[in-house]
């Protein structure tokens, strides 16, 4: 399998925040690239689209790695082209099921925030993309603003519900005690994501 990965940031973020979780996969022994997008601007298609072409040209077994919406949009890209399917995906803290948090934003009339990609954060992926190996990496410490705008359950991250990170079919789950937007520079998570990517499993060497 390919040792290319694609991190993608999440909502009202930019490539930056990714160089943390980047550099320590390549200490891992990744070859690591940073895929950019505005969430508000482009929308999922014009992303999508992007995401597409640039995974053609890496290969089959290209991994992606997503936190928040940028995880949401790495199974929505798979769920849509098959072709691409062959990597596996771990995704950090993403709403996979749909954003309480993003529907309270609605309902107080801040959901012009998160322009076009709305309703993808809304509903979630629907399935998981047949054949992928996904893992999941959510937070539990629940300081967040996303707890103000809607309930996220009994555990969250501050920003999205426990429950929001799971669907039939995941190949693994794993839990730690941190934040949403901590998972982005957890050591912890980039080891069990450099563990799932090669294993398919979040324990192990």
């Amino acid at each position: 399998m390919s040792n290319r990965v694609i991190l993608l940031h999440g909502l009202f973020m930019r490539r930056p925040v990714l160089l943390s979780l980047a550099r320590r996969l390549r200490s891992e022994g990744f070859d690591t690239e940073l895929f950019g997008y505005s969430a508000q601007r482009h929308g999922p298609e014009g992303v999508l689209k992007r995401l597409h072409e640039r995974m053609q040209v890496l290969g089959a077994g290209t991994h992606l790695v997503g936190h928040s919406l940028g995880g949401v949009m790495a199974l929505e890209c798979l769920n849509r082209e098959p072709s691409l399917r062959g990597g596996r995906v771990v995704c950090l803290g993403s709403p996979i099921a749909g954003s309480a948090a993003s529907r309270g934003l609605a309902r107080a009339r801040f959901g012009f925030t998160l322009g076009r990609s709305r309703e993808l954060l809304h509903g979630g992926v629907g399935e998981l993309p047949s054949g992928v190996e996904v893992g999941m990496i959510a937070g539990s410490h629940a300081v967040g603003i996303g707890r103000v705008f809607s309930p996220l359950g009994e555990a969250h991250d501050g920003t999205v519900g426990l429950e929001e990170t799971r669907l039939p079919g995941l190949t693994d789950h794993l839990t730690i005690p941190v934040n949403h937007t901590a998972l982005l520079w957890s050591s912890g998570a980039a080891a069990a994501t450099a563990r799932f990517l090669r294993n398919g499993r979040f324990a192990g060497a």
